[in-house]
C-alpha cells in the first residue's frame, strides 16, 4: 500500500525544514548546483541527469524546475524516503531503489544513454574511501566526454591551526538563518516512524537496515582535497569546488 499524499506532502515538508539543521545555506547551494547542471547542459535537448542519494527527491525537484526538459533518474537505498519522493515529486524523477556504493549498482538505473551530469547533495560522505573510488570510477563510465559530477555536501578541513575556524564560520551563519532552531535528524524519523500512514515503507526500511552491513548509518567525511584525489584517481581530469560556506562546499569534477 502506498503512501498517501497528505502524508507524503506533511513528511516532506517537515524534511525540507529539519534538514536547514544541517545544510549551511542549504537553498543557495542548490541554486548553486543548478546553476553549474543548467550552464553544462546548455543546448542539449534532453539532458540525462543522475541524482545519487537523492532522499525525497528535494534537489531533483529544484532541478527539473529549473531544467523542464530534463530527464532525471533519482537513486537512494531507503524506502521510506524513495516512497515520498515518488508521491510528493513524482514528475521530477524516475526514482530507483539501489545501494550505490556496491557491485553492479548501476545496473538498477537501466539507463538508455550516457548521463550528461551527475549530482549529489549531502549524501555521499556515507561512503567510505574505497566504496567512494570505485563509485566515482563507475559515473566516469556512465557520463558523456564534457559531463561531470556536481556534489554539494560538508568536506571537513584538513586537521591544522584553521580547521577550527571553518566549522565556526558555518555554525554562526546557521545561528543568524535559524536553521538550529528547526527539527533535527533524529526527532524527523521517530516522529514519522509514528505515522500508521508510513507503518507499511518502514517495515522495508527495518528489513532493509537487517539485511545491510550495519554501516548504513556510518559518517566517512573526507577533505575536499581527498575527493579531489580520489575523483582524479578515477579518471576525472579537472576538479575545483565552485562555492564554499563554512564546510559547506559545492565541488565540480568534469570529464575530458
Amino acid at each position: 500500500m502506498g503512501v498517501s499524499m497528505d502524508a507524503a506532502r506533511l513528511w516532506v515538508e517537515r524534511w525540507e525544514i529539519q534538514q536547514q539543521r544541517y545544510a549551511v545555506d542549504r537553498e543557495e547551494r542548490f541554486t548553486v548546483i543548478s546553476d553549474v547542471v543548467e550552464h553544462l547542459c546548455a543546448g542539449r535537448p534532453r539532458p540525462l541527469l543522475l541524482d545519487l542519494g537523492c532522499g525525497p527527491g528535494s534537489l531533483a525537484a529544484r532541478l527539473v524546475r529549473r531544467l523542464p526538459e530534463a530527464e532525471i533518474v533519482a537513486v537512494d537505498m531507503d524506502p521510506v524516503l524513495l516512497e515520498l519522493g515518488r508521491t510528493h515529486y513524482a514528475d521530477a524523477a524516475r526514482y530507483v531503489d539501489a545501494v550505490i556504493g556496491e557491485e553492479d549498482w548501476t545496473h538498477a538505473l537501466h539507463l538508455d544513454r550516457s548521463l550528461d551530469v551527475a549530482v549529489s547533495t549531502t549524501a555521499l560522505h556515507y561512503l567510505p574511501a574505497p566504496a567512494l573510488l570505485e563509485t566515482y570510477r563507475a559515473l566516469v563510465g556512465l557520463l558523456r566526454p564534457g559531463g561531470a559530477l556536481v556534489n554539494g555536501d560538508h568536506f571537513p578541513p584538513e586537521p591544522g591551526p584553521c580547521s577550527h575556524l571553518t566549522a565556526h564560520v558555518g555554525h554562526r551563519r546557521a545561528e543568524r538563518t535559524g536553521g538550529h532552531c528547526h527539527e533535527d535528524w533524529e526527532s524527523w524519523w521517530v516522529a514519522a516512524a509514528a505515522d500508521p500512514d508510513l507503518a507499511d515503507v518502514f517495515a522495508q526500511r527495518e528489513e532493509r537496515m537487517r539485511q545491510s552491513s550495519g554501516d548504513a548509518e556510518a559518517n566517512h567525511h573526507l577533505p575536499v582535497d581527498r575527493h579531489a584525489e580520489l575523483l582524479r584517481e578515477a579518471g576525472f581530469r579537472h576538479v575545483a569546488p565552485v562555492w564554499q560556506v563554512g564546510d559547506s562546499c559545492v565541488l565540480v569534477a568534469l570529464k575530458d
